[in-house]
């Protein structure tokens, strides 16, 4: 990938726009993928001192706001469960999380790829819902993954493999079929996907 320019426009979806679609926009970054990434999310939430007290941000609010908020209020929880270092990484990334829904001023993607099925469905619905003057065809993926820092990173590996075949296809409006059923088969991973036009 490094040695030619990529062909296709990727992003990256999952709720909050911080760990899995994160994970996966920087490893797709360092292999030289045209990518973003985005949340659907209402806000941001991150993990607090018990399931009932999330941290919640506005989309748009810095990685580095954060982070200098939950190190002021508990540096040894924040560290410990992996959100201190998890904002370094989205900070090296890009400034902050992006809403999918507001970003029509992105222009299109041609590959869509989110993480989660409720993610799938509110990106489908939001591109069923745009106004389509380009007709630009958008290919919508969706592989479950475990929003945990390990399942982030594994789910990563597999969005960059299938990115690489995708990229590799001559078309993959043709070839978009075998390209799920083989990864499918190699990954023991199941794949919803949907192409639509915006």
């Amino acid at each position: 990938m490094k040695d030619k320019s990529p062909k296709l426009r990727y992003a990256m979806v999952c709720s909050s726009n911080q760990n899995r679609s994160m994970e996966a926009h920087s490893l797709l970054q360092r292999h030289g993928f045209d990518v973003s990434s985005y949340g659907t999310g209402a806000h941001v939430k991150l993990p607090g001192p018990s399931y009932r007290e999330p941290n919640v941000y506005e989309f748009g609010t810095p990685y580095h706001k954060m982070y200098d908020d939950l190190l002021r209020k508990n540096p040894e929880l924040y560290k410990r469960n992996g959100i201190l270092p998890m904002l370094k990484r989205n900070m090296s990334v890009k400034l902050a999380p992006q809403r999918w829904q507001d970003n029509a001023a992105d222009g299109p993607f041609d590959v869509v790829l989110s993480f989660e099925d409720r993610v799938f469905d509110a990106i489908v619905d939001d591109i069923c819902t745009r106004e389509q003057p380009l007709m630009h065809p958008v290919l919508m993926l969706n592989m479950d993954v475990k929003d945990s820092h390990e399942e982030a990173a594994a789910g990563a590996k597999l969005a960059l493999d299938l990115c690489m075949q995708l990229e590799a296809a001559k078309s993959w409006e043709d070839e978009i079929d075998d390209i799920v059923r083989t990864f499918e088969k190699e990954n023991n991973k199941s794949l919803l996907f949907n192409v639509s036009f915006y």
